[in-house]
């Protein structure tokens, strides 16, 4: 073995024993090893993903709260700009956006039972690479600001970062069933959002303005998640805050053990 094999073989057994040696003081800190910082943060996101689906799923759960409420799509802003144009007026625009808006919300919150399955699959099956690091406020996996001050949603970030794509591929057919049913007036999300449209690109379109297209069902998909995720996230904080919250039920100790080291 030539001089050059040697060094890489010291360099990787320095490299290992480092890790090994860090991962002892961590233990021997904190009393906690690793299996159990990955079971307390797997712990606090199923807590978090039980009390966000609880929450947004009940009536108004997404439209009363003004965090996570579902408006329309960007590319309607057209609309709400000249919702007050005289001749919008005249076809009762401001009641079709009304009606939009609270049948979308109703749609989130329909759908919302649906992801609990779906978030606890994602939270199991979750491989967690570095525990301590999550556990110290930062996430493994987004790498775009890793000098970032400690951030009391780490796990969440990292739940995100990971498993994002498959939960919105999983979760966006339940959004769409519910934007099928109907919700408000006897008629479906989807009608809804067509009438308004069609109402008006008839108007705006004979003179020139911008007309309005756009997947329903995508937009819907990504805000329904992002309220869910923001009270995920808003349950991490208070884990971390104040794990003795949830003295007396089932997931006490090993809260109280991983987060109040």
């Amino acid at each position: 073995m030539n001089r050059f094999k040697i060094l890489l073989v010291i360099i990787a057994f320095l490299i290992a024993s480092c890790e090994e040696m860090d991962s002892l003081f961590k233990e021997k800190d904190t009393g906690l090893s690793e299996e159990e910082v990955v079971k307390g943060l797997k712990t606090a996101l199923e807590v978090g993903s039980d009390t966000a689906v609880a929450v947004t799923s009940e009536l108004n759960g997404y439209y009363k709260d003004e965090a996570i409420k579902i408006m329309l799509p960007p590319e309607a802003d057209i609309i709400y700009e000249h919702k007050d144009d005289a001749l919008f007026q005249s076809l009762g625009l401001d009641q079709l956006i009304d009606n939009v808006v609270l049948s979308i919300n109703r749609s989130a919150e329909d759908a919302a039972n649906e992801a609990s399955p779906i978030l606890k699959d994602a939270i199991t099956s979750l491989s967690i690479a570095d525990g301590w690091e999550i556990l110290n406020g930062k996430n493994p996996a987004d790498t775009s600001n890793q000098e970032a001050a400690f951030d009391s949603t780490a796990a969440t970030g990292y739940l995100i970062s990971t498993t994002y794509d498959e939960l919105f591929d999983t979760f966006r057919p339940k959004i769409n069933n519910s934007l099928k049913r109907e919700w408000v007036g006897g008629v479906s999300t989807k009608q809804l959002w067509d009438d308004l449209t069609s109402t008006y690109n008839a108007a705006a379109e004979p003179v020139g303005m911008e007309t309005v297209d756009t997947e329903l069902d995508v937009f819907v998909t990504e805000k329904a998640l992002d309220g869910l995720f923001l009270k995920v996230a808003n349950e991490e904080k208070e884990i971390r805050k104040d794990p003795a919250q949830w003295s007396g039920t089932l997931v006490e100790d090993i809260l109280k053990k991983v987060f109040s080291s």
